[in-house]
């Protein structure tokens, strides 16, 4: 929500004397004609909450089993490797526990954000689309990371106290990356069809092909409506709705009959994550929209 306040006060310079004030209620502020803008920072709703679960659930997968996280392909023969998929577990552990508390989300945020951009889409992944360029499931893999980084982008740029219109981009460029993301999570449920069809419960009219295609088909058109800012809300929020049933009618009934399977676990560790980014997204375009109803 935007106000304008007159400035009763200024300094030599033309700014208020009470801009440090107004710096300590959380508001995020721009000069104007000689008037104040100020813009309430508010959090993302829930879906950070499930985010930051997400994050704590693939860290604490990671320390049980010693390894780094699947979308983290660090060979098993690198120096160190379990010392470090033990200290790279903790910090996801650490800083996702940190976007739980409200005073720390915005640190927990950007240092997931930080990671995941700039070790794991950069130097880990990075290395597995030189080696695998000609392969679709490559970029599957890199999208789940990608849409990771996003959903940390999204959160710190809602909680963090920095200039209102960076936080604006820095928002609008997360939703960009998930769009992308969903396109690519589409195309995989065609390029991967003999893999997809048969994760969905036989039981399911009208057959498990039918429900590949429709939930491909769904990714695509979602990542077309954020990409483009049409329905981008509801698009966000039915791909939210979608990831939650992958966990009720996929994943948890997968880990019901193979509980020892650290894929499995993964698998529903990943999906929780990808909930929240969906989720922040959904929430994110909400303050979108109630900025732009404000404005006019």
């Amino acid at each position: 929500m935007q106000i304008q306040a007159n400035v009763p006060k200024h300094n030599l310079n033309g700014v208020s004397d009470e801009l440090p004030a107004l710096a300590d209620t959380g508001r995020m502020f721009a000069i104007e004609g000689g008037k104040v803008m100020t813009t309430k920072k508010t959090t993302t709703a829930f879906g950070w909450r499930v985010y930051g679960l997400g994050m704590m659930a693939m860290a604490m997968l990671c320390l049980a089993w010693g390894v780094f996280d699947p979308g983290q392909p660090v060979p098993k023969s690198f120096p160190s490797y379990t010392a470090l998929a033990y200290v790279a577990a903790a910090f996801m552990l650490i800083a996702g526990a940190a976007v739980e508390c409200r005073r720390t989300t915005a640190w927990g945020a950007a240092a997931l954000t930080i990671y995941y951009a700039l070790i794991v889409v950069i130097l880990m992944n990075g290395r597995v689309v030189l080696v695998h360029y000609a392969e679709y499931g490559t970029y599957e893999g890199l999208a789940e990371q990608v849409a990771i980084t996003a959903g940390g982008l999204i959160v710190y740029a809602a909680n963090a106290q920095i200039d209102a219109a960076l936080a604006a981009r820095f928002t609008r460029l997360g939703q960009l990356m998930f769009g992308v993301c969903a396109l690519i999570f589409g195309g995989a449920h065609f390029a991967y069809m003999n893999f997809t069809a048969p994760l969905v419960p036989k039981w399911l009219p009208p057959s498990q092909e039918f429900w590949a295609y429709a939930t491909g088909l769904g990714h695509i058109a979602a990542g077309v409506a954020i990409l483009m800012g049409v329905q981008a809300r509801l698009a966000a929020i039915l791909l939210t709705a979608m990831y939650a049933s992958f966990t009720l009618l996929v994943h948890l009934p997968m880990l019901l009959v193979n509980p020892a399977s650290h894929w499995i676990w993964t698998e529903n560790a990943v999906n929780l994550a990808l909930i929240g980014v969906a989720w922040v997204v959904a929430d994110s375009l909400a303050r979108d929209r109630s900025r732009r109803e404000i404005g006019s």
